[in-house]
């Protein structure tokens, strides 16, 4: 097979699979929590790199919430409640959160107001979330994880259940 034929059969296939990748990736319906998962990711005006920038995020894992999804393109908030469009690769589904409290938060051994607190995350602190059940996550904030209340944090729901 000579290479000419090989690579018009490689555009072909990538032509023909890339629908359903694209498919795949936007099953997930808004609203949405995920995160930024780029070290400098630009928030634009408009859902195209032709719209001007309104932020530079230069924060890996900060959560945000996708509200919207129009081709590559996700209309995502920040914790701060400001909303822009982002690249959907800049963006990733792993779960963070951002305490919002205005106190440091303990974070405790197990996911009960006795438990033994373990940690103390200030306000601002973003840590990766899992274990979400009954106004409870468990927190990983660079290796020091414990269950914080939901409360106190921005980028995940009330009520929210996360395995």
């Amino acid at each position: 097979m000579s290479s000419v034929v090989r690579l018009v059969a490689g555009m072909l296939l990538c032509a023909a699979l890339a629908p359903q990748a694209d498919a795949a990736a936007s099953k997930k319906q808004p609203p949405y929590f995920g995160s930024i998962a780029a070290g400098r990711a630009r928030m634009r005006t408009g859902p195209a790199r032709t719209y001007p920038a309104s932020w530079l995020y230069q924060r890996a894992d900060l959560p945000i919430r996708v509200v919207a999804v129009f081709k590559e393109w996700r209309r995502v908030e920040d914790p701060d409640g400001t909303q822009g469009w982002m690249q959907a690769n800049l963006l990733s589904e792993r779960r963070t959160a951002v305490v919002r409290s205005p106190q440091p938060i303990p974070m405790l051994d197990r996911p009960t107001p006795g438990g033994h607190v373990m940690w103390r995350a200030a306000p601002g602190v973003v840590g990766r979330i899992s274990e979400c059940g009954n106004g409870w996550c468990r927190m990983d904030v660079k290796g020091q994880a414990g269950f914080v209340e939901t409360s106190g944090l921005w980028g995940v729901d009330a009520g929210e259940t996360l395995p």
